[in-house]
């Protein structure tokens, strides 16, 4: 393991951080995956999982099965670590401005796409090159103002021309659930049915540029704005959400980190017996087909479902009860699927989000995904 530290932008003269990146295998082998945890810095599941891979790695590599190469980086946001209001960490938002650290990633694909169009051949590997030189070479030229657009840039640049990207994150209170690419479904099906996901959410663009589809989307539309030039999907990203904030131990954090060893021997990163994939839990469905359920007055939250049930249109999810009248106002859901995510608080106010629903019916357009 090769392990360096990156200087960021500091916050204040002589509050200076730094990013921690271990490295497997060799620099440039192929494929290359790379592994993120924590880019909201108060969700530790992910990191808790990263450092079992870590220990795992250490060991594949003594025993020379690092065929590809691998990029950790176990604690992606050492500002949202620096945060604290009140005793309580906020690892989501950047305290300067209230933007989500997974929001706002630039998005290339019309500067490269101007940059490549003359460059493009009947050579599908030969264009995958152009197209990650050009992709590092625009997003080298991206301004960045902010200690916070400076790690959104850094992270990207490891990320960008890696095959596989694999960021680490988990909800509120949650059963297993990842966000990808429609395009990447069948790629990440083993490591969906390895991890027991439960719900499997597509979209082409979710909105608001997270780090995901920074890294994922200008493929599929590099290839649909070039139809006469074979452009292969050279890197399929995911957002995988570990359960809920805290489902942090050893047990769980083991077994994650099996999974994404067993997923990288299948995809040929690590030498090794390939492992039986399970049958899978879910059927992936559209992000767009998922539902915020909103609670309908503000008062006092007392949840009827647990996350992981099915749940059909107008079922009551939660209770919400109003302190001072005793007024009890029913939180229903509006379409069948699986509430897989609700909030940890148990007061609201009316039209805060509650939960989540994982439904098979598109009903949403524009920014699909929460703050």
């Amino acid at each position: 393991m090769k392990t360096e530290q990156i200087s960021l932008s500091p916050l204040a003269p002589g509050a200076n951080l730094a990013l921690t990146v271990h490295r497997f295998g060799e620099l440039g082998a192929r494929p290359r995956v790379y592994i993120q945890a924590a880019l909201h810095a108060d969700e530790i599941p992910g990191m808790i999982a990263a450092h079992h891979v870590r220990e795992r790695l250490l060991a594949l590599e003594a025993e020379g099965k690092i065929k590809g190469e691998i990029v950790l980086v176990p604690s992606a946001n050492p500002i949202g670590l620096t945060q604290r209001m009140l005793g309580t960490p906020v690892g989501r938002f950047d305290f300067s401005n209230g933007v989500n650290f997974n929001r706002g990633y630039p998005y290339l694909v019309p500067k490269v796409a101007e940059r490549v169009a003359d460059r493009l051949t009947d050579d599908g590997e030969a264009n995958v090159r152009t197209i990650r030189a050009t992709l590092l070479s625009e997003l080298d030229a991206w301004p960045a103002n902010t200690p916070a657009e400076v790690l959104k840039k850094t992270l990207l640049r490891l990320a960008i021309d890696a095959d596989v990207v694999l960021d680490l994150h988990c909800d509120s209170e949650a059963v297993m659930h990842l966000y990808t690419h429609t395009r990447s479904a069948d790629e990440f099906a083993p490591l969906c049915a390895l991890l027991d996901m439960k719900v499997v959410l597509l979209a082409e663009e979710s909105g608001d540029d997270p780090f995901d589809e920074a890294c994922s989307r200008p493929w599929g539309e590099l290839a649909d704005r070039f139809p006469d030039r074979p452009i292969p999907f050279s890197c399929h990203s995911t957002t995988v959400e570990f359960r809920g904030e805290a489902d942090v131990n050893h047990e769980y954090a083991k077994a994650d980190a099996k999974a994404l060893i067993d997923y990288m021997i299948l995809r040929g990163v690590i030498a090794g017996e390939a492992p039986k994939v399970p049958a899978a839990s879910c059927k992936p469905t559209p992000l767009a087909a998922s539902e915020p359920v909103a609670a309908p007055a503000s008062g006092i939250v007392v949840f009827r479902v647990q996350p992981g049930a099915q749940v059909k249109a107008g079922d009551v999810i939660a209770d919400i009860v109003d302190p001072l009248t005793g007024t009890v106002t029913p939180a229903k859901t509006g379409s069948d699927g699986i509430m897989f995510a609700r909030i940890l608080a148990r007061f609201a106010g009316a039209g805060q989000r509650l939960a989540k629903v994982a439904g098979t019916t598109v009903q949403r357009t524009g920014k699909l995904l929460g703050a």
